[in-house]
């Protein structure tokens, strides 16, 4: 009787196994094609851009200026004025970014002040970029009188930024194990020189990730800088930040809209290289934070 119970238990066991296993099989499935459901529509439509764009990438696109009312010549003007307005971003973001998180995560008290101030944060990254380019023309165009000019779209960009930056870099110094602290501190280390030396080294892959993620944003955006900085058509250079620029995000909406007999392989052409800048950014980020894991000791 004990050897029946006995061998029913192993039967129902085996029957259990092999129904978590048959579950955990089909779960993986579902979710592998969700999954690919998602990054299939993403893959179509870079390998649409690129097939229809490749043929109008030469050296003399990317640094000629554009003539003939933008039908012909390159895209220089517009492709370094987006990577002057990604560097000014980035001054301008950088360091207001990682010492807000620094106090966010190290200084500040767990109390309804910081709680509030961590949900003002995490709605402004969830504002439309439209409504940061209406204060960035009010504050900055109008208000401080910079006029339509590299600095005022570069504040502009820089705020819109920080929300996301902040929480990354908060995050990635959160992640730090909270040891590190004691240690360095029992050995007389004052908490500045261990935010110094033990914590930031540890959390900088993921805010480097998160600023060149934030920074790729901003190069993208066409909304703010639509208010701030971007000319319709200037094939002249900028000689100060207080100039107008083009950039590519709003070159590739006016060539695409509002300029009759543009050829479409120009159009997808000036796609691409937006493409190609932004998931360049991307990949940097991800090669960043790959090595710097990798030295990890923790």
């Amino acid at each position: 009787m004990n050897t029946t119970k006995s061998t029913d238990a192993r039967t129902n066991s085996h029957r259990r196994t092999l129904k978590r296993q048959q579950t955990n099989q089909i779960a993986t499935v579902v979710i592998t094609g969700v999954a690919g459901l998602v990054v299939l529509p993403i893959i179509l439509v870079i390998l649409y851009i690129f097939i229809n764009g490749i043929g109008a990438i030469s050296w003399e696109f990317l640094t000629a200026k554009p003539r003939n009312g933008m039908t012909e010549g390159g895209i220089m003007p517009a492709l370094l004025g987006t990577l002057l307005l990604t560097f000014g971003t980035g001054i301008v973001c950088i360091p207001l970014a990682i010492g807000a998180a620094i106090y966010l995560a190290e200084y500040a008290g767990d109390n309804r002040l910081t709680r509030w101030v961590r949900l003002a944060i995490v709605n402004l990254a969830g504002i439309p970029s439209i409504v940061y380019g209406l204060f960035g023309l009010g504050m900055f165009v109008l208000f401080l009188n910079f006029g339509t000019s590299i600095v005022a779209g570069s504040l502009t960009l820089g705020i819109m930024t920080l929300p996301v930056v902040i929480s990354t870099a908060e995050e990635a110094i959160l992640a730090v194990p909270q040891e590190f602290r004691v240690v360095s501190q029992s050995l007389g280390a004052t908490r500045w020189q261990t935010i110094r030396h033990q914590v930031l080294p540890h959390a900088i892959p993921g805010i480097i990730t998160g600023v060149i993620l934030g920074l790729s944003r901003a190069a993208g955006e066409t909304a703010p800088i639509l208010f701030t900085v971007a000319a319709f058509y200037l094939p002249d250079l900028p000689q100060s930040v207080f100039d107008q620029t083009m950039a590519l995000p709003y070159h590739l909406y006016v060539i695409a809209t509002q300029v009759p007999g543009m050829p479409l392989e120009i159009q997808y052409g000036t796609a691409l290289v937006l493409l190609l800048l932004v998931l360049s950014l991307t990949l940097i980020a991800t090669v960043i934070r790959t090595n710097m894991r990798r030295r990890r000791d923790w």
